[in-house]
């Protein structure tokens, strides 16, 4: 299946996840279970897999996805959404639904989404700090995804939206080496 194709499908199961949370008021506990959802999907790297097996019944995944929500402590509203995802079998496509859905929340309370690189993983003290200079720079709530990428070799990468502020060593070595070149 095209990747489009697969994005407007977990966009349509993203949305209705939100509506039906935002029907019983519930959407920061559906975020709240989504994000867990999310760690526990990147840590188990088979999870879509598992529950994509055809040899194992859609009853028996119900069973196993109840017993997951139990010990994860997830909402009655994230259980149903793995249901529905059970019954229509898009277990390939529940990692793009999450994130949609995270998107989607985001837009939804008027959080703006922001992409930091940097060569090294940043401290908590660090990581405040540029959450705080975001929040001042752009005058809203912001949720910042830190990214580790160390061709960077030092300083940071802000990206939001289309915009892209480099101020790592390796963006300041190309700007100067273009310089250097004389602007070719």
């Amino acid at each position: 299946m095209k990747k489009d194709s697969k994005s407007k499908i977990a966009s349509v199961y993203a949305e209705s996840l939100y509506e039906a949370a935002e029907e019983l008021k519930a959407e920061a506990k559906v975020h709240a279970d989504v994000l867990t959802l999310m760690k526990v999907i990147k840590q188990e790297k088979d999870f879509a897999k598992y529950f994509a097996n055809p040899l194992w019944g859609i009853a028996s995944k119900k069973a196993a996805l109840k017993e997951i929500a139990s010990k994860l402590k997830l909402s009655k509203e994230s259980l149903n959404c793995l249901d529905v995802i059970a019954d229509n079998n898009r277990f390939a496509e529940t990692e793009l639904i999450l994130e949609a859905f995270i998107h989607l929340y985001y837009k939804k309370q008027g959080i703006t989404e922001i992409k930091v690189d940097s060569a090294l993983k940043l401290t908590e003290t660090q990581n405040k700090k540029v959450l705080q200079m975001l929040e001042q720079k752009f005058g809203k709530k912001i949720v910042v995804n830190y990214n580790v990428d160390p061709e960077l070799l030092g300083g940071l990468r802000v990206q939001y939206g289309s915009t892209m502020i480099d101020d790592s060593v390796l963006g300041k070595l190309n700007r100067l080496e273009i310089m250097m070149k004389g602007g070719q």
